[in-house]
């Protein structure tokens, strides 16, 4: 893949993951849809998208992936939904972004992989930046939103580490979207008293199960095969810069003086994570 393709496919799937956090934002500020709602669409549309990709592909989806990563999609995507009630959409893909580093360097720690001293004063940084969006203050979201929002975080780094060395990464990823929607169905059925659908908002989810989410992983495993490890990494700290550009941009949040300090301490952190460990 050429240079500037390469360049282009790298933008559009960083839009694409920000999107994932604008499009939840905007549905659960702007709609009446509900969050089980929201998860539901969200995830049958990704399903059906991915479906239709392996057929046209010629494979068998369900061959792949596994139920404790459906699981942890469920419990990723459900969470997420629910906290968007409160937090906007930067601090939120801040919180998100910087539970699953954490998630995965605790995890690697535990392993046996031990940080550097530029790595350590890394990854406390990011966990102060972490408690500066958790912390009350006047504009800070609710409690329960916070913590469904780490949740949601260390949900995902766990379906990462699941993931880690698959031979065919999206077929799994359509096997996990597809396992994942009866799941949410059972769900929906169970909630449906409080179930609230909105035109608007059904429009937001299947904007971000078929395009952000499905579109957007195939994209990004094709993406990955031509960037090196650190680049990968590195290049993913973008995307809750993006989504905090969308939210003011688009929903008219404001860039408040914690949140651009836990954007320095999170992104910059993580990023003395990943450039000084061992590769």
């Amino acid at each position: 893949m050429n240079k500037p393709r390469l360049a282009a496919y790298t933008t559009l799937t960083m839009i694409a993951f920000a999107g994932n956090s604008l499009f939840c934002r905007m549905a659960l500020k702007e709609t009446s849809i509900d969050p089980v709602s929201f998860t539901s669409v969200r995830l049958l549309s990704g399903a059906f998208m991915l479906w239709l990709l392996m057929r046209w592909q010629r494979q068998a989806p369900l061959a792949h992936g596994s139920w404790r990563s459906a699981l942890t999609l469920f419990l990723y995507a459900l969470t997420l939904s629910f906290a968007y009630r409160s937090i906007g959409t930067g601090a939120g893909a801040l919180m998100l972004f910087g539970a699953v580093q954490a998630t995965m360097i605790i995890a690697g720690f535990i392993s046996g992989e031990r940080m550097t001293a530029v790595q350590t004063i890394g990854f406390a940084a990011a966990l102060a930046g972490l408690v500066i969006l958790v912390s009350p203050g006047v504009e800070a979201p609710s409690l329960l939103d916070s913590v469904l929002m780490l949740a949601s975080g260390i949900a995902w780094g766990m379906y990462s580490l699941f993931g880690r060395g698959l031979s065919n990464p999206a077929a799994t990823t359509a096997g996990n979207f597809l396992r994942a929607a009866p799941i949410t169905l059972a769900l929906s059925l169970f909630a449906i008293p409080w179930l609230q659908l909105d035109a608007q908002g059904v429009l937001y989810a299947l904007l971000s199960g078929a395009v952000s989410s499905a579109l957007g992983y195939v994209l990004w495993y094709r993406v990955l095969q031509n960037l090196r490890a650190m680049t990968a990494s590195t290049v993913q700290l973008s995307a809750p810069l993006l989504a905090s550009v969308g939210g003011i941009l688009l929903l008219g949040e404001s860039l408040t003086r914690d949140l651009l300090v836990a954007s320095v301490l999170i992104l910059g952190g993580i990023w003395l994570v990943l450039r000084y460990g061992k590769h």
